[in-house]
């Protein structure tokens, strides 16, 4: 059984100060808090043993907001990082949780127009490894950009590269078989002083077991202001699905 982790840590700074008085995953998009477009992506495909990761002086919020999950047809479990280290090093809570078995990753900022049912059964096709989410975009040097051969496979991912060699980003989705645990506790800090989930997806990679999956509509990572309202406006247009 596929489960699913939210990772909703972070500080959020680049949208304060709305994030002085609560996390940013749980500021307003639509009609209610973001969080809650990443449960439903996650129950959209079955997936309805959930955890969420966050910040110690956010979590009971979180609790407030989500509760046990009966209200979303889903079960929540809880982690705290304490220490924000990067999506890797907040990845490595989830061990226990994930119990050997396969996990899908959403971070919790970022919003889809579409479901990503379609991400997950090619995942679950899949024997072993990783899929990630990729989606062109404009400005690729804001994010981590996948590097595809001629034969349609990654060969590399660079972490906000000053000069991308694609326009390929990709976004903050993806699918895990259990050896993640293992990779992540290989993992060294960057140059920023945090365990980067780059680092990750490129040593599944590196073992060729690393698939991809394109967004299916509009995508929107929405950890600024422009973003977030561009956030806003998807979530309004797009409730078809839920």
């Amino acid at each position: 059984m596929l489960k699913g982790v939210i990772l909703a840590g972070g500080l959020g700074t680049r949208l304060y100060p709305l994030t002085k008085v609560t996390s940013k995953n749980l500021l307003p998009v639509g009609n209610e808090p973001m969080v809650f477009h990443c449960v439903r992506q996650l129950t959209s495909a079955d997936i309805t043993d959930i955890l969420i990761v966050t910040n110690p002086q956010y979590v009971g919020d979180f609790v407030n907001a989500l509760g046990s999950g009966k209200d979303f047809g889903c079960e929540f479990t809880y982690r705290v990082q304490e220490e924000a280290k990067g999506i890797a090093h907040a990845l490595a809570l989830a061990e226990g949780f994930a119990n050997n078995g396969k996990i899908a990753v959403l971070l919790g900022d970022n919003i889809f127009e579409t479901s990503i049912q379609h991400a997950v059964e090619d995942f679950q096709a899949q024997q072993r490894g990783a899929r990630v989410l990729l989606k062109q975009v404009p400005d690729p040097e804001r994010y981590g950009v996948a590097v595809l051969n001629g034969n349609d496979r990654i060969v590399a991912i660079e972490e906000k590269p000053e000069h991308p060699k694609s326009d390929y980003a990709v976004v903050g989705a993806y699918f895990y078989d259990a050896s993640v645990f293992d990779i992540i506790r290989t993992v060294e800090p960057s140059a920023r002083g945090e365990y980067e989930v780059t680092a990750v997806n490129n040593a599944y990679m590196h073992r060729g077991e690393l698939e991809y999956s394109f967004v299916r509509g509009k995508w929107v990572d929405a950890g600024t202001f422009d973003s977030l309202s561009e956030a806003h406006q998807i979530l309004l247009n797009s409730l078809d699905w839920h």
